[in-house]
């Protein structure tokens, strides 16, 4: 066995033994508001940030789960909530309109659900309690955002193809959060009007933003498995591997930066 063979090898074993480190936890929240997935490290022990992750518009899918899995493999505890609160998971752009509608309809339960996935991060001793974030998905977007502008106590809020548009737009003084906000320049569900409207609102809200827009990436530029299904459904729906890793990119460094306060 040569020298490269046995690299390859060693590596292969280090990334074993590096996902096999995170474990996965089904927690059911209180109050019959549904269940989130925790997500750690088992072999950390130092403290550090810790994030809420909430899914696309489709439910608490794999994807959303694929996420919060990923970040715990980089040392961060992760809880992927159910912000439907029911379990269930469309494969239909019907039904995740219905899904996503009747969550937005009941704006309190969707807050509560948050704040519960929040409490249950904030209990976990590897968890820095100055250092929490939120970072959400298309529909989950939208949710991690309208947290900020609750005045949710979050260190750090990230969006990633979500829409950006209110009816409360935030108030000077309340956002404590600093923002993180990845969009695509080609997608028509968060036109430029809407991007442009929000960089003003948080402007007038004394927010510090940081705005990333992709010229050419379509709504759910993040994930593999949208340009199967925009085409399908007739959707402007579209995976850009740029994008992708460089908001991610963005969203560590985002991530990292709370360590230097």
């Amino acid at each position: 066995m040569n020298i490269r063979t046995l690299c390859l090898l060693f590596t292969a074993l280090l990334s074993t033994s590096v996902n096999a480190a995170v474990t996965e936890t089904t927690i059911q929240l209180p109050n019959s508001l549904g269940t989130a997935v925790l997500y750690a490290d088992d072999k950390q022990n130092d403290r550090n940030a810790a994030v809420i992750v909430v899914h696309e518009w489709w439910g608490l899918n794999d994807y959303a789960r694929g996420r919060a899995r990923q970040l715990a493999e980089e040392g961060y505890t992760a809880i992927a909530v159910d912000m439907y609160g029911t379990g269930e998971v469309a494969d239909h752009p019907k039904d995740a309109t219905a899904f996503m509608n009747a969550a937005f309809a009941e704006p309190e339960k969707m807050t509560a659900r948050f704040n519960a996935a929040k409490e249950i991060l904030l209990a976990q001793k590897t968890v820095d309690k100055k250092r929490l974030y939120a970072v959400g998905y298309c529909f989950g977007g939208a949710v991690v955002l309208n947290q900020a502008r609750l005045g949710n106590d979050l260190y750090g809020v990230a969006s990633f193809h979500g829409s950006l548009g209110t009816d409360k737009p935030a108030q000077a003084g309340k956002v404590t959060a600093k923002l993180l906000v990845a969009t695509g320049g080609a997608d028509p569900m968060v036109p430029a009007e809407q991007v442009g409207a929000f960089v003003t609102e948080m402007a007038n809200a004394g927010v510090k933003l940081q705005l990333l827009s992709f010229p050419n990436a379509k709504h759910s530029f993040t994930n593999p498995g949208s340009t199967k299904v925009g085409k399908k459904y007739d959707m402007p729906l579209a995976y850009d591997e740029i994008a992708d890793k460089e908001s991610w990119a963005a969203l560590e460094e985002f991530l990292d930066e709370s360590k230097k306060k």
